[in-house]
């Protein structure tokens, strides 16, 4: 089933529970497992589409809800009610943990992880999956996500939802790293990278049996409004695919020149952690010129890992460049057991391209220089680039300096054409 916006307001929300209502009409459904994303995919419609599921299901069935949480941290009951709304119970929510709450389910071959990635990984990768994915008590499983450029499969959602954001250590370090090893100019945007491969091999050898139902969108936002302008329900690969087409259509943005300035602004409500922030960097380093300079404003970033132990390493190793990050990996048994961290460190860094500078109240001079980072205080930088002022796109200060603005890194991804 596909549903399209037919104006730039998106799907309305009549059409879209209607859409919802009809995927699962005429099933006979006693125990479901809603699988949305976390709060860190704000903008995703996905929140709504929750709600809207639960609404409908609640008085005919069991219904219990596992946000993707990947590596993150478990939502806050304040953030379940402002991303799902009144409509699902907090104690419905189940955290995921990649750590502990995982079963194997079997391995992606070495040879075939070597044929994807063109020789660069050369080993298995496990398949881990949280528990209840294949708990034969749920008669569906509903997968909710947003299709959205991603710095390491391509382009985010369909059976990433499943192996990363209900995924265990073993599967969520060895596709960071390798997604890092092949290089994220070469994946970012993009359908068919060797992550995406591996994710694909996966869903058809494992995952065959599992009564699974992906619902993608494709969204854009102005301020908080967030306009789904695509639907994609099934469970065949040809959905994801229209989906990935449709947000490469809303969600690339081609540049005619390289950014020499960039101001990227991380929403509080979103943003915690440098792990998340980055996309700041991610999404638009495609975009900057060289000896460019990229303002992060990141008002409530507080720490650099999601979790303890990713948040040690990274203030140990630093955003040290792709180069000296492999050494270490090579000197280091934590970083050899934290892949997905080494992956993080490379994605981080500009390679001294173009500079990086993270403007916070939470994190000290200290903390942002020791990671490999410019620091001003977030106190500074808003008098210089005020967020209530700047549009989104090119902006023109009172100096006469000429500055690109972008509100919501996470919905985009900015490319120069001449990269």
């Amino acid at each position: 089933m596909v549903i399209k916006g037919k104006d730039e307001k998106g799907i309305r929300n009549e059409e879209l529970f209607s859409a919802l209502k009809e995927s699962v009409k005429g099933k006979n459904l006693k125990k479901v497992l809603l699988v949305p994303p976390d709060y860190t995919r704000l903008f995703s419609g996905a929140g709504t589409i929750t709600s809207m599921y639960y609404d409908m299901l609640k008085d005919s069935c069991e219904i219990d809800v596992l946000p993707a949480l990947g590596t993150h941290e478990p939502m806050t009951k304040e953030e379940c009610l402002a991303f799902f709304g009144e409509n699902v119970p907090f104690e419905k929510i189940i955290p995921h943990n990649w750590k502990t709450d995982v079963i194997k389910l079997g391995e992606v071959p070495a040879e075939f992880v070597s044929e994807v990635s063109e020789g660069l990984v050369n080993t298995k990768i496990d398949v881990e999956v949280n528990r209840l994915i294949m708990d034969k008590s749920y008669d569906l499983i509903i997968s909710i996500g947003q299709v959205v450029p991603h710095e390491v499969v391509g382009m985010a959602n369909y059976s990433k939802n499943i192996f990363v954001g209900c995924g265990g250590s073993s599967m969520i370090n060895s596709s960071h790293m390798l997604g890092a090893f092949y290089g994220m100019e070469r994946i970012m945007g993009k359908d068919f990278s060797p992550v995406r491969l591996v994710f694909d091999y996966a869903q058809e050898h494992f995952l065959n049996d599992v009564p699974l139902l992906y619902v993608l969108t494709v969204t854009t936002n102005i301020g908080d409004d967030t306009f789904i302008h695509g639907l994609f329900i099934g469970n065949e690969r040809r959905l994801f695919e229209q989906a990935v087409e449709m947000s490469r259509e809303k969600n690339l943005a081609w540049l005619d020149a390289p950014l020499k300035k960039a101001v990227v602004f991380l929403d509080e409500r979103e943003f915690k952690s440098t792990w998340l922030g980055n996309k700041a960097i991610y999404r638009t380093r495609m975009a900057m010129a060289d000896a460019g300079e990229l303002i992060i404003l990141a008002p409530e970033v507080r720490k650099f890992g999601e979790d303890d132990e990713n948040d040690r390493l990274i203030r140990k190793y630093g955003y040290v460049g792709r180069q000296k990050v492999l050494e270490l990996v090579k000197e280091n048994s934590d970083l050899q057991m934290n892949l997905s961290v080494a992956a993080h460190l490379i994605h981080g860094s500009s390679d001294g391209r173009f500079n990086i500078t993270y403007c916070t109240r939470k994190l000290s001079r200290e903390e942002v220089e020791g990671a490999a980072f410019k620091y001003m205080p977030y106190c500074k930088a808003v008098e210089l680039y005020n967020p209530e002022t700047l549009k989104d796109g090119f902006n023109t200060l009172e100096n006469g300096e000429e500055i690109f603005y972008i509100s919501n890194p996470a919905l985009g991804l900015w490319i120069y054409e001449g990269k």
